[in-house]
């Protein structure tokens, strides 16, 4: 028996056509489904936006979570073709917003459009539906032969077709001459009810460190409605305190109750607050650590627990947990500041 998979199409490079204003979101998914040939699959399309995906937001970041959730009975699962530029952000935030998600969710798009010739669209749409069809429950994106979990994705390139890495654990899966290979790591299991929840708070903002940097611009953020803050610190996070004190200004910061969470800017391996005295200076003002996860994880994860009117605390214990497998706690884990 057939499975059935759903095709949410949201637009992206993967749907355009060329205009005089460049590349815009033009094919339908049925368009996109036709262009593949026969597939081992009952599908079933739904248009449910057209956008190049630096248009998508926290408002369809809803509407698409909105749609999954109240497909996910009706199908095994469900794949979301979307542009690449965001499909992180999206993948993570998907991940909170539908914990427990019991059926398998495949983000996926492409660099080139699929009505160009030697287009990589064909072959990421084919995976994203295998992936859908044989994958445990949970949120993934597909591209280049690779099964990714979403909150774990990265885009890396811009042209080349590998655009995506998984970052600090290795991909599901792979594409090889023996078909779809999954690999030995532990998956989140979703034991509870799925549920829906998009109350997030998008007044956040994302900081690169970098010498020179003038702390009271963090403040200015502050006083323009920014509700918290990750900084993308040096090396295992370490953040300067000589003239323009970062530290101070971080400890000032949580203190009136705007989480800040340090994070590193190497894309690989995780952030460290204790090992380097900038950085422990930091952890005992009360920075909290991104760990090993990625910005784009880093940033909705945050969005969507002050979105849950949390604190400066219950937030830092948000950040202290593996919800969705965004993160990795080790056992000796010495980066809880009680």
């Amino acid at each position: 028996m057939q499975k059935k998979i759903l095709l949410l199409s949201t637009g992206g490079t993967i749907a355009s056509v060329v205009a005089d204003a460049g590349l815009v979101p033009k094919e339908s998914g049925e368009q996109l489904i036709n262009m593949l040939g026969e597939l081992p699959y009952d599908i079933t399309v739904e248009d449910i936006l057209q956008l190049d995906s630096s248009n998508i937001q926290p408002e369809e970041w809803k509407l698409i979570a909105e749609k999954i959730f109240e497909n996910r009975n009706k199908y095994d699962g469900i794949v979301v073709s979307h542009g690449t530029d965001t499909m992180a952000y999206t993948a993570s935030m998907l991940a909170f917003m539908l914990q427990n998600i019991n059926i398998p969710v495949v983000l996926t798009g492409s660099q080139v459009p699929i009505n160009v010739v030697l287009s990589d669209a064909p072959d990421n749409l084919r995976l994203a539906f295998a992936a859908a069809a044989s994958c445990c429950p949970n949120i993934y994106l597909a591209f280049d032969r690779k099964v990714m979990l979403g909150c774990r994705s990265v885009k890396v390139r811009t042209i080349n077709f590998d655009a995506f890495e998984s970052v600090n654990v290795p991909p599901v899966a792979k594409v090889t001459s023996d078909g779809l290979v999954f690999s030995e790591q532990n998956l989140p299991k979703n034991t509870k009810e799925c549920t829906l929840n998009t109350e997030i708070n998008p007044h956040v903002s994302l900081v690169k460190l970098f010498p020179g940097f003038d702390p009271k611009l963090l403040f200015a953020m502050v006083e323009s409605g920014c509700k918290g803050i990750v900084i993308e610190a040096y090396g295992l996070g370490g953040m300067n305190y000589i003239r323009r004190n970062m530290v101070g200004a971080v400890g000032k910061l949580i203190r009136h109750g705007i989480p800040v969470i340090a994070s590193s800017q190497c894309l690989y391996e995780r952030s460290d607050l204790t090992k380097y005295e900038v950085g422990r200076e930091a952890l005992l003002e009360g920075a909290i650590s991104a760990r090993d996860m990625t910005s784009e994880s880093a940033i909705t994860k945050l969005m969507w627990g002050l979105g849950q009117g949390w604190d400066v605390h219950q937030i830092a214990e948000f950040f202290n947990t593996d919800v969705v497998g965004e993160v990795t706690i080790e056992k000796d884990d010495t980066l809880r500041v009680d």
